[in-house]
């Protein structure tokens, strides 16, 4: 296939998803290949989605009309119930700086406050069985990890996830029940220092997990 073919077929594609909704998708297959593929499904060609758009927003207000938006709206049941997430966390963003990342599906949804010594806490993470499937959650993660290059997380040592949070981290600390992840620095790092004084003392709980909660199948 030559470049400019190859060239017209991207235009094509992105004419005929910038039309159709978010959740569709649309599959090359070889004509030879088509009768087969209908009645068989064999996976013969090319499938490719849009895929969820990212969003954050730094304003409570905006996270409120969020929050009317989907209550109006019809979301689907594999939808995170964002107006929980919100009443949950409203009082505390009210008085601190944050940024929220969720997706236009509302599969996911973080929260992120920055701290004057550097290290973010990740507050808040939820995600639908969707949003992990589709890969939603991680291009969330990733956008996080871009913004606060150096995080912490800390969740239940019972939590189901609790394998992926030891991939995605650069190390760990366990103290009564709970372990404490960070993400772009390492134990001895001097942002980390209060990050780690504050987990160990139990002055602050760094948020609570809730990953795939709200909508899981």
């Amino acid at each position: 296939m030559s470049m400019r073919t190859l060239r017209l077929l991207n235009l094509l594609l992105k004419y005929l998803l910038d039309d159709l909704p978010r959740s569709s998708s649309v599959a090359i297959i070889h004509p030879g290949n088509l009768q087969k593929e209908l009645f068989t499904d064999s996976g013969a060609g090319a499938l490719i989605r849009l895929g969820n758009r990212i969003r954050k927003t730094s304003s409570i207000k905006e996270l409120q009309d969020i929050k009317k938006l989907e209550a109006t709206s019809n979301s689907s049941s594999d939808s995170l119930d964002i107006a929980a997430i919100v009443d949950q966390f409203a009082s505390i963003l009210t008085e601190k700086n944050f940024t929220a990342y969720y997706d236009d599906a509302m599969h996911c949804m973080a929260i992120v406050m920055p701290q004057d010594q550097g290290t973010a806490i990740l507050t808040s993470l939820s995600t639908t069985k969707s949003g992990w499937l589709d890969g939603t959650m991680e291009n969330i993660f990733t956008g996080i990890k871009k913004d606060y290059p150096t995080l912490a997380r800390a969740v239940s040592e019972r939590d189901e996830n609790l394998t992926w949070f030891f991939e995605q981290a650069d190390g760990s600390f366990h103290q009564n029940g709970r372990v404490l992840f960070y993400f772009g620095s390492d134990m001895h790092s001097v942002a980390l220092s209060p990050v780690y004084k504050n987990f160990v003392s139990g002055r602050a709980s760094l948020g609570d997990s809730n990953l795939e909660s709200g909508g899981t199948a």
